[in-house]
């Protein structure tokens, strides 16, 4: 089983922790001749593929590296643009590799903010009063788990849908958390969370869960 990431937000709605366990990659390089005979444009200071997908390379992957050497960004690694480096035929043939994109640390922020926001949605299209708001979300390759604190503290959790024992690991992340960051004298209270203690303790509860597919009480 799979837990992919995990996120802290605070009670404003700030991401104050996020940390990738695992990402996959679904990524295709491919040698090219010129003219290039995929269609790519500028997007989110990336570049993406707009127009003819094929052999792995799908519309809306982004240039993850040009032979053999990543991009950053819109950019070459020798910080030339990507679009008009691909529009010198000398340049040619040039291996592109593709893939979804990381997500940037803006990107975060912003998608924390937003769940933050649709939690609250949540709470007020309750039928009942006092909904605990959304605690899961359920796609066909993932599963979002959310556990609130009575301070409105919010732990999620990216995981494989088979992944059992989620809302276990949440409690003990939020242990960690009350143990590794609370107690840290050099802490303040809805602040990003940078403490060595907490980033290993969550890693190895990560570790477990992974390994026994669940996060039994005793662990």
């Amino acid at each position: 089983m799979v837990i992919f990431s995990v996120y802290v937000v605070n009670k404003a709605g700030g991401l104050i922790y996020q940390y990738d366990n695992y990402t996959p990659r679904a990524e295709a390089e491919k040698t090219f001749s010129y003219p290039l005979d995929i269609v790519l444009k500028h997007h989110d200071e990336k570049v993406v593929v707009s127009f003819g997908q094929r052999d792995g390379i799908r519309v809306g992957h982004a240039v993850l590296s040009i032979n053999g050497a990543d991009v950053i960004g819109k950019n070459t690694a020798e910080g030339k643009d990507i679009l008009e480096y691909l529009k010198d035929p000398s340049n040619y043939p040039v291996s592109i590799r593709f893939g979804r994109a990381r997500l940037s640390s803006n990107e975060k922020l912003m998608l924390a903010s937003m769940f933050h926001s649709l939690f609250a949605i949540g709470s007020q299209l309750s039928p009942e009063v006092g909904s605990s708001g959304i605690e899961m979300l359920e796609t066909d390759v993932f599963k979002l788990h959310c556990f609130q604190t009575l301070t409105g503290i919010k732990f999620i959790v990216l995981a494989d849908p088979r992944q059992s024992g989620i809302d276990a690991l949440l409690r003990k992340i939020y242990e960690i958390y009350s143990d590794f960051a609370l107690k840290n004298p050099f802490y303040s209270l809805e602040m990003p969370i940078r403490c060595e203690l907490f980033d290993q303790n969550l890693k190895s509860a990560l570790e477990i869960a992974e390994k026994a597919g669940n996060f039994g009480a005793g662990s």
